[in-house]
C-alpha cells in the first residue's frame, strides 16, 4: 500500500494503487439498461471533484502563514533559554557562597579529628609498651622458673605485642625491649633443649627418663620458638628411641639377615604401641610423633638392609630376596593404612591403575592373591595375602634398597621361563598333537595361557619391587620366551609338507575311484594347524596388551623403550604360516584332479553331460577338508576369511593355466569344460558355508575375487568356441570378451583351437593390428583399451591386412 493509504486507511477504489478505469466503468454499469443512470453517475464525480478541489485550496491557503509562525516560535524559545542560562547562574553562585560557608564551619571540626587520632594512637601505643615491657620482665621471671605452662601463652602475646613496634626499631628503649626478647627466646630454646637432653640422653641405650607435665608444657613453648628447636628436639627423641634398634640389628648380628627381617618390623611395632602408652600425650597432636618414628625407622631400616645386602650379595637367593621384600612391602601397607604419610618429604605418592574387567590375564582386577609372592620354589613359609592400597604414600619408603639385587630376581625369571618352555615342548611331544574337537572351534593350546598367566605374575611383582630399569630387564626376558614359544610350541609344531601327491592318479580320477583321493594332511593335523593359528592370534592379541600394560607400570621416562612390535610380527607370521599350509593342502589335493582334466582328450568328446569326474574330485576334498577348517576357526573367523581369499587366488590361477593345457579342444569338449568351470565357480562362491547347517553369505572380498576369475575362465571357454572365421570377428570377439592385449594369451587361446602354424600366425598378426592404440604416455602392458576404433584407423588395418594375405599367398 502507498504511504497516503497506510495514514489514512480508504475503501474508495479510486485510491487504490492498482486503479483500473474500465474495470471501474464496468462495474458501475454492468449492464446496458444501467447506462440510463449514467447522467446521475457523472453528477456525483462532478461534485466529488469540486469537493476534492475546495480541500486542496484550502490547505494550500493554510500553508501561506506557516514561515511567519515557524518565525515567531523560533524567537520565543531564544527568549526562553536565555531565562534558563540566567536561573543556572544564580544556582551556581548560591552553591559557591554554601561551600565556602561549610569549610568555615568544619575547619575546626577537622582540627579536632586529628587531635583525637593521634591521642588514640598515643594512648594504644603506650598500653602496648606497658604490656610488653611487662611481659618481658614476666617472660625472664617464668623461664628462670621454668614455668612453661604460662610462658607458652606469654610468648606468643609477646611476640604479637612486639610486631606493633616494628616500625619504632629506632627508638632505644623498644630496641632494648626487643633484643631482649629475642634473648628470651634463645634462652628457653637452650633452656629446653637441656631438659630433653636430661630426660632423654642420647648416650646409652637405655631411657632414664620420661614423660612430665613439665616437658609437655615446653612442647608447647617450641611451637612458638624458632622452628629449629622443634626439629632438634624431634630429631634428638626419635634418635634415643631408635638408638635400641641399632643394636640390637647391627651388621654382625644373626637376627639383621634377609631371613629374619620379620623381627625388624615386630620391634618397631612394639615401639609404637609403648610410645603411645607412655609418651602419646607429651607431644602434641600436630607434630604427628608416632608417623615420624616410623618414617625414620623406615630410613635407618633401608639404610642398614644396603649396607648388608651389599656385604653378603653372594648369599641372596631369589627365595630369600623375595620373602624380604614380601614382608617389607606389607609392613609399608600397614604404615599405609596407620598414618597418612603428611610427615614424608621425599615420598611419592603412587596410585596404582584399576583396569577394566576382561578375559585377558593382563587386564584383570589385580587384587588378592594376584598381588602375592611369586612361588618360584616350593616353600612352607607362610604368605599372607597383601592388600591392595589405593594410595599407599609409603610405597618404596624400605623396599627401594631391594632394587639394586633385582637381578637375582631377573636371572630367576630367565632360568624358570626356560624352563617353562622346555616343559611346554616335553609335554606337547609326550601328549601329542590335541584330539579333533571341532565343537571347542578351535581353542588356543593350555599351554599359551599358563605362560600369559605366569607373566602377568612376574610383572606385577616386579612393578612392586622397581619401576624402573628392572622393569626393562623383565621386558627382555619376556620378548625373549615369546619369541620362543612362536617358534618351538608353535612353528616347530606345524606338520610338516611332503612332496608326494597322496597317490592320486588319473586313472582313479577318471575312473571315480574316490576311496583312493587322500589329502596330504591327516584330520588331526588339520586341526592342530587350525589350533596353533588360533593360539598365534591369541598370543598376538595378547602381547599387545602386554605391552600396554608393561607401559602403564614403567616410568613414564622409560616408556618409549618397550616395544613387542618384533614378537607381534612374530606370531604374525605364524598365523600367516598356518593359513598357507591349510591353502597348501587343499590345493595340492586338487592338483591331481586339474592334472587328469588337463590330459582328458577333449576333441573326442561327442556329448555334453554331467560334471566331469575331476570336478567331482575336487568338490570332494572341498567338502571333506573346509568344514573342519571353518568349524576349528570358528573363534578366529577373520582368519577362515583370509584362507578362503587365499585358497581362491591359489587355485583359480592354477585352474585356469591347466584349462590352456587341454589341446585341442572340440566344440562340444569346450561345451563341457564350460559346464565344469560352472560347477566349480558354484562350489567355489559357496565355499565359506559349504557343509554347514548355518548359511551365511560369503564375504564380499571373497566373492569379488571367485566371480572375477572363475569370469575369465568362462571368457576363454566361450572364446575358444567361438568360429575362427572370419578371422577379423574371431580377434574382435577375443578382445572384447578377455580385454587381454598378451599374445602369450592369444597363442594358448589358438593353441586349444588345435589351428595349424600357419593360420596361427596370420591370427597372431591380425591380433597384433587390431590391438587398440595404448592411451599416451600410459603402459602397454596395462590394462587393454576397448574404445572402438575410428574408420579411418579400421581402413587401414584392412588394407594392411589385405598386403600381409596376398604377400603368404
Amino acid at each position: 500500500f502507498p504511504p497516503s493509504l497506510q495514514v489514512f486507511p480508504s475503501q474508495d477504489p479510486l485510491d487504490r494503487a492498482d486503479f483500473n478505469a474500465v474495470e471501474y466503468i464496468n462495474a458501475l454499469f454492468p449492464t446496458e439498461q444501467s447506462l440510463a443512470n449514467i447522467d446521475e453517475v457523472v453528477n456525483k464525480i462532478r461534485l466529488k471533484i469540486r469537493r476534492l478541489d475546495d480541500n486542496i485550496r484550502t490547505v494550500v491557503r493554510g500553508q501561506t502563514n506557516v514561515g511567519q509562525d515557524g518565525r515567531q516560535a523560533l524567537e520565543e524559545a531564544q527568549k526562553a533559554i536565555q531565562q534558563l542560562f540566567g536561573k543556572i547562574k544564580d544556582i551556581k553562585d548560591k552553591a559557591e557562597k554554601s561551600e565556602q560557608m561549610v569549610k568555615e564551619i568544619t575547619r575546626d571540626i577537622k582540627q579536632l579529628d586529628h587531635a583525637k587520632r593521634h591521642l588514640t594512637t598515643s594512648i594504644t601505643t603506650l598500653n602496648h609498651l606497658h604490656m610488653l615491657a611487662g611481659g618481658v620482665d614476666s617472660l625472664e621471671a617464668m623461664t628462670r622458673r621454668r614455668q612453661y605452662g604460662e610462658v607458652a601463652n606469654l610468648l606468643q602475646g609477646v611476640v604479637n605485642v612486639l610486631e606493633h613496634f616494628n616500625k619504632y626499631m629506632g627508638i632505644p628503649q623498644i630496641r632494648q625491649l626487643s633484643e631482649r626478647v629475642k634473648a628470651a627466646q634463645n634462652e628457653l630454646g637452650q633452656q629446653i633443649l637441656a631438659d630433653f637432653e636430661e630426660a632423654f640422653p642420647s648416650q646409652g641405650t637405655k631411657r632414664t627418663g620420661g614423660p612430665s607435665n613439665v616437658l609437655r608444657d615446653a612442647c608447647l613453648v617450641a611451637n612458638v620458638l624458632d622452628p629449629r628447636i622443634k626439629q632438634e628436639i624431634i630429631k634428638k627423641f626419635i634418635k634415643q628411641h631408635l638408638s635400641e634398634y641399632l643394636v640390637l640389628f647391627q651388621e654382625n648380628q644373626d637376627v639383621a639377615w634377609l631371613d629374619k627381617i620379620d623381627r625388624r618390623y615386630a620391634w618397631i611395632k612394639r615401639q609404637l604401641v609403648d610410645y603411645e602408652e607412655k609418651y602419646g600425650r607429651m607431644f602434641p597432636s600436630e607434630w604427628c610423633m608416632t608417623e615420624r618414628i616410623a618414617v625414620e625407622f623406615c630410613h635407618v631400616t633401608r639404610a642398614e638392609l644396603a649396607k648388608i645386602m651389599r656385604t653378603r650379595a653372594k648369599e641372596i637367593e631369589v627365595k630369600l630376596l623375595l620373602f624380604a621384600i614380601q614382608r617389607t612391602t606389607n609392613f609399608e601397607g600397614f604404615l599405609a593404612k596407620r598414618f597418612s604419610g603428611c610427615t614424608l618429604t621425599d615420598g611419592t605418592v603412587k596410585k596404582p591403575e584399576v583396569p577394566p574387567p576382561s578375559t585377558n590375564p593382563f587386564l584383570e582386577d589385580e587384587t588378592g592373591t594376584e598381588t602375592d609372592e611369586i612361588v618360584i620354589e616350593k616353600s612352607d613359609t607362610d604368605k599372607p595375602k597383601k592388600p591392595k592400597v589405593p594410595d599407599n604414600p609409603f610405597h618404596g619408603i624400605v623396599s627401594k634398597c631391594f632394587e639394586p639385587h633385582l637381578y637375582v630376581y631377573i636371572e630367576s625369571q630367565d632360568k624358570n621361563l626356560g624352563e617353562l618352555i622346555d616343559r611346554f615342548v616335553a609335554d606337547f611331544k609326550a601328549q601329542g598333537p590335541p584330539k579333533p574337537n571341532v565343537d571347542e572351534g578351535g581353542a588356543v593350546l593350555p599351554s599359551c595361557a599358563d605362560l600369559f598367566v605366569y607373566y602377568k605374575k612376574c610383572m606385577v611383582q616386579c612393578s612392586q619391587l622397581s619401576t624402573g630399569e628392572p622393569m626393562i630387564a623383565l621386558t627382555t626376558i619376556f620378548q625373549k620366551y615369546l619369541r620362543e614359544y612362536a617358534w618351538k610350541i608353535l612353528s616347530g609344531n606345524l606338520p610338516k609338507t611332503t612332496s608326494s601327491s597322496g597317490g592320486l592318479t588319473i586313472t582313479s580320477l577318471l575312473k571315480e575311484k574316490e576311496g583312493s583321493e587322500v589329502a596330504k594332511f591327516t584330520l588331526e593335523e588339520l586341526c592342530l594347524i587350525c589350533s596353533i593359528l588360533s593360539t598365534a592370534e591369541y598370543c598376538l592379541a595378547t602381547t599387545q596388551q602386554l605391552e600396554e600394560k608393561l607401559k602403564e607400570k614403567v616410568d613414564a621416562s622409560l616408556v618409549e623403550r618397550i616395544n613387542l612390535t618384533g614378537e607381534m610380527d612374530t606370531f604374525s607370521i605364524v598365523i600367516s604360516n598356518s593359513i598357507q599350509l591349510l591353502v597348501q593342502d587343499l590345493d595340492a589335493a586338487c592338483d591331481p584332479a586339474l592334472t587328469a582334466m588337463s590330459k582328458m582328450q577333449w576333441q573326442n568328446v561327442e556329448h555334453v553331460g554331467d560334471q566331469s569326474p575331476y570336478v567331482t574330485s575336487v568338490i570332494l576334498h572341498i567338502k571333506q577338508n573346509v568344514p573342519i577348517i571353518r568349524d576349528n576357526l570358528a573363534s578366529t573367523r577373520k582368519y577362515f576369511t583370509q584362507f578362503c581369499i587365499k585358497f581362491a587366488n591359489s587355485f583359480i590361477p592354477k585352474f585356469i593355466n591347466h584349462l590352456f593345457k587341454c589341446k585341442p579342444i572340440s566344440m562340444v569338449g569346450a561345451e563341457q569344460l564350460l559346464l565344469d568351470t560352472h560347477s566349480l565357480k558354484m562350489v567355489l562362491l559357496d565355499l565359506p558355508s559349504i557343509g554347514s547347517q548355518v548359511v551365511r553369505k560369503a564375504p564380499a572380498s571373497y566373492t569379488k575375487i571367485v566371480v572375477k576369475g572363475m569370469t575369465r575362465a568362462e571368457m576363454i571357454l566361450k572364446v575358444v568356441m567361438a568360429p575362427h572365421e572370419p578371422p577379423v570377428v574371431f580377434v574382435d570377439n577375443y578382445i572384447k570378451l578377455l580385454a587381454d592385449c598378451s599374445t602369450d594369451t592369444f597363442q594358448k587361446i589358438l593353441d586349444m583351437k588345435g589351428l595349424k602354424r600357419s593360420e596361427q600366425s596370420s591370427m597372431l598378426d591380425l591380433f597384433r593390428l587390431r590391438l587398440p592404440a595404448p592411451p599416451p604416455g600410459g603402459d602397454n602392458s596395462g590394462s587393454l583399451s576397448l574404445s572402438a576404433p575410428t574408420p579411418e584407423q579400421e581402413s587401414s588395418r584392412i588394407r594392411k591386412l589385405e598386403k600381409l594375405i596376398k604377400k603368404r599367398l
